[in-house]
């Protein structure tokens, strides 16, 4: 059955205490993410004879008492800092008189279908200023589920940030008493990265993804058994035992630039980028777990257009970039033990360094995949009062349609592993077929609940 989703209403909600501060400094890194929203959206089975009224009171009112702590995300990007102005999150509510196990179970051989979920941008609303932060809840028929979507500004947010929050409101709303569900977590993007100097204009990456033209998402289904099976093909001397994220995403590429190939008149490199989360690789004492902003690194991998890309080759590239990566930190943190002063000291140079390199490679004659692992991240562990989510999927691609890119999520049972990934159309139209990949995974299965 067709889902027909209609918006009931939209309203900002505000702090419930003003900003402690007047604004906040974004970094460089901030500053070259695109204009886009980091979003997700949790499906979960609804309480029996809770209306949706009053889950949509206490949902509103916690958000007001969570963004009191996040308040940078409540307020607009000025140029190169967000003014900590109090203007508040959009909060849209929308309803269907579908049931949630329908729409699950014969809506999602299309990723299409989960556009409606994605709260609407209006009119001079942007990523790039505000609303920094949209919240979309939408009520399932009968009683059956409710579905919240978060999108938060990349320009201010990683997706670890995005999880923060949500696990944040989550616990407010169920009303759990904590000492940190009143602390004010830590913006501490530009303690890693500089701040830029006020003529600084942003080095954009929006006109690389146009490069690319329309693209086409889809999600594919990779069940433990064979990611078990691939991660033996993908074994080497060098990395015996290759982890999932290696293996998976080292396949995703080599089909990716197969596909790309065989529709080019001439045969492109192609670079893969994986991004590093800086909280796992920096001492919480310096860095906390918790910490809010784009604390990340990457890596990165090139190939030659002439490359046969073979897998184990790959992930072994692959192990060896990462670890590079991962040395470099840990033998600039030595002895170091305050995050006041990261962006001048050796390690801060080198994490621009980093970025630098990358930014150096990025050509128009180059193929470019940008990967980001959420795998081990609890986002099946919030739990707003019905329990953990069912199931969890992604929108963004409905509201940019232009952008190359691949994530790796767990499935709710952490052994499987769902993997979104937005090609060129006529590249995704080859990417589908390839026998290589459907070896070992399974395209846009339904979620059965």
């Amino acid at each position: 059955m067709e889902l027909k989703l209609e918006v009931v209403g939209r309203e900002v909600i505000k702090p419930a205490s003003p900003a402690p501060h007047d604004c906040l400094p974004l970094s460089l890194f901030d500053l070259s993410c695109p204009a886009v929203y980091v979003s997700t959206i949790f499906f979960f089975k609804a309480l029996p004879g809770e209306s949706s009224e009053i889950i949509s009171r206490r949902l509103k009112s916690s958000l007001s008492e969570t963004l009191s702590s996040f308040y940078p995300l409540a307020g607009r990007i000025d140029g190169i800092s967000i003014s900590c102005n109090d203007e508040g999150a959009v909060f849209t509510e929308a309803r269907t008189d579908l049931p949630l196990s329908d729409f699950l179970k014969n809506n999602l051989d299309n990723t299409d279908s989960l556009g409606v979920f994605f709260p609407q941008i209006l009119p001079g609303e942007s990523a790039e200023t505000w609303p920094l932060l949209s919240i979309q809840v939408s009520f399932f028929g009968s009683g059956s589920g409710v579905v919240i979507t978060v999108a938060i500004s990349h320009k201010i947010c990683d997706a670890a940030s995005l999880l923060t929050f949500v696990s944040r409101w989550a616990a407010t709303a169920k009303g759990e008493s904590s000492d940190v569900l009143v602390t004010t977590p830590q913006f501490a993007g530009a303690t890693i990265y500089p701040p830029p100097h006020s003529s600084f204009k942003s080095p954009s990456m929006d006109d690389l993804f146009e490069l690319r033209g329309k693209c086409v998402t889809n999600r594919f289904v990779f069940k433990s058994a064979k990611i078990a099976e691939l991660k033996r093909k993908a074994a080497s001397e060098s990395v015996p035992v290759p982890t999932r994220v290696e293996a998976i995403a080292s396949l995703i590429w080599r089909c990716a630039r197969n596909a790309s190939r065989s529709n080019s008149a001439t045969p492109k490199s192609t670079m893969m980028t994986q991004a590093m989360d800086l909280r796992l690789r920096i001492p919480s004492n310096v860095l906390s777990r918790d910490s809010i902003g784009n604390l990340q690194s990457a890596f990165f991998l090139k190939e030659g257009s002439e490359s046969q890309m073979e897998i184990g080759k790959i992930v072994a590239e692959f192990r060896k970039a990462k670890e590079e990566v991962n040395e470099m930190i840990e033998e600039n943190l030595q002895g170091y033990n305050t995050a006041s002063t990261i962006t001048t000291t050796t390690l801060g140079q080198n994490l621009l360094s980093v970025m630098g390199n990358f930014m150096a490679e990025l050509k128009p004659d180059v193929d470019l995949y940008t990967m980001s692992s959420w795998c081990k991240k609890p986002f099946y562990e919030v739990d707003f009062g019905w329990g953990t989510p069912v199931w969890i999927g992604s929108a963004s691609h409905a509201i940019y349609d232009n952008i190359v890119y691949v994530v790796l999520m767990d499935s709710k049972d952490g052994e499987d592993v769902e993997v979104w990934v937005g090609l060129p159309k006529q590249d995704m139209y080859v990417f589908v077929r390839d026998q290589d990949l459907l070896n070992y995974a399974i395209l846009n299965p339904p979620v059965l609940i």
